[in-house]
């Protein structure tokens, strides 16, 4: 538009020139036409067209209020375009992007109103031109006005949808950001719920158990108590590691050392003091696997041995680390008391035990089967994916 406005205002200052060489009126009429490109040029400095209050940043278009200054500016275009006009008819079709001025600029009756003078001084202009009367000049502008008034309208109802779209865009990626952070907080609770009931709460029922075993043998074993304190001393110092790994990277304390393997051979010697003999047994060529995988997998381990020693009455257990290739397996065995396993409950993960190990299995988008029956023991084998890792 503002190209054709300075083609067309050229086009008809040349017009006049070559039509009406040394009039009186020329230099007036090259004096306005350099006012009105002048004037023309100033309307993209005074900003956009809305004033305070409308709430739409520098949205434009019907609908819109001006500024005193955008309505000055127009003011002052328009009249030296009447000016021009009367003065010279052949500058009469500036007006069309005038239209799309006025409609950028001002509300929408007011930029009706503005677009019906300026077809009025248009069909004016072209009679005088013409010398008589003819319909063509007479309906022609209102003709091209309606039609530049509706391609108007609808690339701004167009563009109010977009930008409509564009604002349900964004305010569902906030409540889409604002539910994955609560989830992530969530799940983050949930996981260290799990870490501190697979370690220090583990450490400080051991130390209970430990530290009752030496009240009660203080006097009749002396010797024994002290033995079960200082196994206690060392389930403390375990623990404190457990704690300062926690404030770190909350990464297993066992895994610092070596891989996963050797992590599970530690933790089945350790649990062997206390009463309950653990083996460890791998098969298969030994894989690196990912970190979450090898700390999960861990507390699933740390936290079969602590149902087993709490609530299997059981004298041997066996952990199995079995790599497959494209999973790895984890088998606990224990010739315990056994159970009637019982199905997951629906959103059961938050609780602690079986629980845990069931959350943390299908964390990984892996398989938890359980085998026990009463008096017959229980196997707990978990099976991770590596791809799905």
């Amino acid at each position: 538009m503002h190209t054709a406005f300075f083609l067309l205002l050229g086009g008809a200052l040349a017009r006049f020139l070559l039509r009406h060489p040394g009039e009186a009126r020329t230099p007036w009429i090259i004096a306005l036409s350099v006012v009105l490109a002048a004037l023309y040029v100033l309307g993209p400095a005074l900003g956009p067209s809305l004033g305070a209050g409308s709430g739409t940043g520098s949205r434009t278009g019907l609908g819109a209020r001006p500024t005193p200054r955008r309505l000055t500016w127009l003011a002052l275009v328009v009249a030296a375009w009447m000016v021009l006009v009367v003065l010279a008819p052949s500058f009469a079709w500036c007006a069309v992007p005038l239209f799309y001025t006025g409609l950028r600029t001002l509300p929408a009756r007011a930029a009706l109103v503005l677009i019906a003078v300026l077809t009025v001084f248009v069909v004016g202009a072209q009679l005088r031109l013409a010398g008589n009367f003819d319909p063509n000049l007479l309906l022609a502008p209102p003709a091209v006005a309606a039609v530049a008034t509706a391609v108007f309208v609808h690339m701004e109802r167009q563009a109010e949808r977009q930008r409509a779209l564009i604002d349900d865009l964004r305010r569902t990626r906030r409540e889409l950001a604002a539910t994955e952070r609560r989830e992530g907080t969530l799940a983050e609770r949930q996981r260290l719920s799990m870490e501190i009931h697979d370690t220090l709460a583990q450490s400080l029922s051991s130390q209970q158990m430990l530290l009752q075993a030496a009240d009660r043998l203080w006097d009749a074993d002396p010797e024994r108590a002290r033995a079960h304190v200082r196994t206690a001393e060392s389930v403390t110092e375990r623990g404190l590691v457990e704690a300062r790994r926690f404030v770190h990277d909350l990464a297993p304390a066992d895994l610092a050392g070596g891989g996963l393997d050797e992590a599970l051979r530690t933790l089945a010697a350790r649990e062997s003091e206390a009463g309950l003999a653990v083996r460890f047994h791998a098969e298969g060529a030994p894989a690196p696997l990912p970190d979450r995988v090898e700390s999960a997998l861990l507390r699933i381990a740390q936290g079969a041995l602590a149902n087993v020693r709490e609530h299997a009455d059981a004298t041997s257990a066996a952990i199995t680390l079995t790599h497959l290739g494209d999973q790895v397996v984890l088998d606990i065995a224990d010739n315990g008391r056994g159970f009637t396993p019982e199905p997951p409950r629906e959103g059961g993960v938050r609780g602690h035990g079986l629980p845990a190990i069931r959350a943390r299995t299908r964390q990984l988008g892996g398989t938890l089967t359980i085998e026990s029956a009463p008096g017959e023991g229980t196997v707990l084998s978990v099976a991770i994916p590596l791809e799905a890792s």
